[in-house]
């Protein structure tokens, strides 16, 4: 909802919430590094998980490659909190979250049936708890973003809810929440959202519908999910791709786009959502980039960011093949290596220079 629609009730209420919210906590630079991720974010429940063609165990696994070959110390990660009911009234209306006790409701919404069937009780502490965590995880990574220069949510992205609405997997609109957040306790008023999951990014599309102080670049494939035509009106960039666009002709597009970005908005944060299902052979994204060709953009993406002296916020969204952890992992590891962030074995030079001060 726009700011100018909104009563200043509303918005007195909204701050409030945001000033009370214990997702902001201190990170001293000394303990931990600016990766956030909890053990919490992954999803299973009996099995039904295995129903979705999302892999609901990729943010683990991200985080066990980057462990397990040394880039990133398990001891240095952040575990976010649980975003509360109030925490997520800043974006959500009170119908919408009230919504979400009907089971029938988070069913349609995860795209999975059979959790119409379950009570209401374990939907709530096997599904919608690790989104919520996930949500404290995007809105604590902009504020790491802002004091390091750089931070990653092994997680969230759920850029198909808005305020009122959920869908394709996504019940909280966490990238609506970490921005709303930042406007009010990191004074920013200006951030670029640079969406390339291989769906269009409609939520916060339509959550930022009136607000211009928010500047929207998405490329997506127009021929599958969601199909929103009113929600692309908010787009400041729509970069449409077709179904078996191949990796060149998709980092040309990229970057073009970000050329154009930049001679128009000065962005004061990034939020990248980088979504892996862009993946050849993703069943949902339908397109043809290689595992070189995401490092690549990802490396694009990062180097945009820098060049701006903005502080990014990246988030792994979507990806619905086995393999997507492992090309995730692997493109962290690069922008460790090209210095584009700093991680303990992934390259020494720091990103610090792009925090606002």
């Amino acid at each position: 909802m726009s700011t100018s629609l909104r009563s200043q009730e509303e918005l007195a209420k909204q701050k409030q919430r945001i000033d009370a919210s214990g997702l902001y906590f201190n990170v001293p630079p000394g303990d931990k590094d600016p990766i956030v991720y909890s053990p919490s974010y992954n999803i299973s429940f009996l099995g039904m998980e295995k129903l979705h063609p999302f892999d609901s165990s990729k943010w683990g696994r991200v985080q066990k490659f980057l462990a397990d070959e040394g880039v990133l110390n398990r001891k240095r990660i952040v575990e976010p909190v649980e975003a509360t009911r109030d925490d997520l009234l800043v974006v959500h209306s009170e119908e919408y979250l009230d919504s979400l006790k009907c089971s029938s409701v988070v069913a349609q919404i995860a795209e999975v049936p059979p959790i119409a069937l379950l009570p209401n009780f374990v939907v709530q502490w096997k599904v919608l708890k690790p989104f919520r965590k996930q949500v404290g995880g995007t809105v604590l990574s902009a504020k790491l973003a802002k004091e390091r220069g750089w931070a990653i949510n092994i997680g969230g992205g759920f850029h198909h809810c808005c305020a009122t609405e959920g869908g394709g997997f996504c019940a909280h609109a966490d990238i609506s929440l970490a921005i709303q957040f930042a406007y009010t306790r990191l004074g920013i008023t200006r951030v670029m959202i640079i969406d390339l999951d291989a769906h269009q990014g409609n939520g916060h599309e339509r959550d930022f519908m009136n607000d211009d102080r928010v500047y929207i670049v998405d490329l997506y494939n127009s021929d599958i999910y969601p199909w929103d035509h009113e929600a692309k009106r908010r787009m400041n960039q729509s970069v449409t791709l077709k179904s078996g666009t191949k990796t060149d002709q998709y980092l040309e597009l990229l970057s073009q786009a970000l050329k154009k970005a930049e001679a128009i908005f000065k962005p004061e944060l990034v939020v990248y959502n980088a979504g892996s299902d862009i993946l050849e052979g993703d069943p949902l994204g339908r397109l043809l980039v290689t595992p070189e060709g995401v490092k690549q953009r990802d490396e694009i993406v990062f180097q945009f960011a820098k060049d701006q002296h903005a502080p990014i916020l990246m988030l792994t969204s979507g990806g619905y093949m086995k393999t997507s952890a492992r090309v995730i992992a692997d493109s962290i590891t690069n922008l460790g290596a090209k210095g584009l962030i700093s991680l303990p074995s992934g390259g020494s030079v720091s990103a610090s220079c792009c925090a606002l001060k």
